[in-house]
């Protein structure tokens, strides 16, 4: 019972300073992290609140303090019981270091599936353009493609340097957009339970295949490595990755062993495939600055071996990337619903 409420007042409002000052830092930080001295804190300071609102009943007392405590009871309530996911408060950083990677492992089988059906499509090119070289003609689209290795190098190295810094600008803006939309292309064709995403992922490994073995055979390894490697590095993984989220996207879809209802698989996959779609668009615009800004020059301007050193350097770093960053203390990795791994 309070028998004085200006000394009641005077007495409990340093805890409610405090309790609102402590729920403030921890609205504007988006993922917090107390000690357990401070999570005791704060649970103390809530029942203390608790408690002086319903001291307050049956008092006569301002209706704004009211309010004021049961508002301040209600946040740390809101705070001491969350169960929404606080990575939904997006950190460019976190995401980056964290999530991106973790989401990439923990649906690593999907990446599998999506780089075997690449192989396949390369294997077969090229042993479709080793059976019959006039083949390129049909299974390459591109006319530069078609033009005979050697022409094509000698052409290169004659011009090297010249007329690139204009096309630099115009260059990276369309690789970009073309490789993103290309990203986008694979990943929309989940919607066929990912039988689609294969298919284009098995033709874009033919091609890589037919342009691989016709480099090879003409003798223009070096040129192949260098032309290739300082984007591909890049650009191959992100389209493998764009597969990745199809087939998850497209084992949501089938609902394989799960008895959810298909609006719940696909809310839960929500997330997911943004975080696949924001690290391919990135990847796919690092790729773009390489090829424009780099891969465009050729000997003698600048020697084949610094071009393929920088791919090599790029595709480590990636691996390291998705294998290490992101990893938990205890070495465990994040789990997943079942349905939403190949297993």
């Amino acid at each position: 019972m309070i028998i004085d409420i200006k000394r009641f007042i005077d007495v409990e409002k340093p805890y409610w300073d405090e309790l609102e000052s402590l729920l403030s830092a921890l609205d504007k930080e988006a993922f917090p992290r107390l000690t357990l001295a401070q999570v005791r804190r704060l649970y103390y300071l809530y029942r203390r609140v608790c408690t002086d609102v319903s001291r307050l009943c049956g008092v006569s007392v301002e209706p704004e303090l009211r309010v004021y405590l049961e508002s301040l009871a209600i946040r740390a309530y809101g705070e001491i019981h969350e169960t929404r996911n606080r990575a939904l408060r997006f950190n460019p950083f976190h995401w980056f270091f964290v999530t991106f990677p973790r989401t990439f492992r923990a649906h690593f089988r999907a990446f599998e599936i999506a780089a075997f059906a690449t192989l396949l499509g390369a294997v077969f090119g090229g042993a479709v353009i080793l059976v019959d070289p006039g083949a390129k003609t049909i299974l390459l689209p591109y006319p530069e493609l078609q033009q005979n290795p050697s022409e094509r190098v000698s052409e290169e190295e004659a011009h090297a340097g010249q007329d690139v810094a204009g096309r630099q600008l115009s260059g990276s803006a369309f690789y970009m957009t073309h490789n993103t939309r290309v990203s986008i292309y694979v990943f929309a064709l989940g919607i066929t339970w990912g039988i689609g995403s294969i298919m284009l992922l098995f033709f874009n490994g033919v091609l890589l295949g037919v342009v691989a073995v016709d480099y090879i055979r003409a003798g223009e390894t070096a040129f192949l490595l260098g032309w290739l490697l300082p984007h591909g590095a890049v650009e191959i993984p992100a389209i493998l990755v764009a597969g990745q989220s199809s087939l998850v996207l497209g084992w949501a879809l089938l609902g394989w062993k799960s008895r959810e209802p298909l609006k719940v698989r696909l809310r839960r996959i929500g997330p997911i495939v943004v975080t696949f779609l924001l690290g391919v668009t990135l990847m796919l615009v690092w790729a773009g600055i390489v090829e424009a800004f780099f891969s465009q020059y050729h000997e003698p301007l600048l020697p084949y071996w610094v071009k393929i050193l920088f791919g090599i350097c790029e595709l480590v770093l990636l691996i390291l990337y998705f294998s290490l960053l992101g990893r938990p203390s205890s070495g465990s990795d994040v789990r997943v619903p079942s349905w939403g791994r190949f297993e």
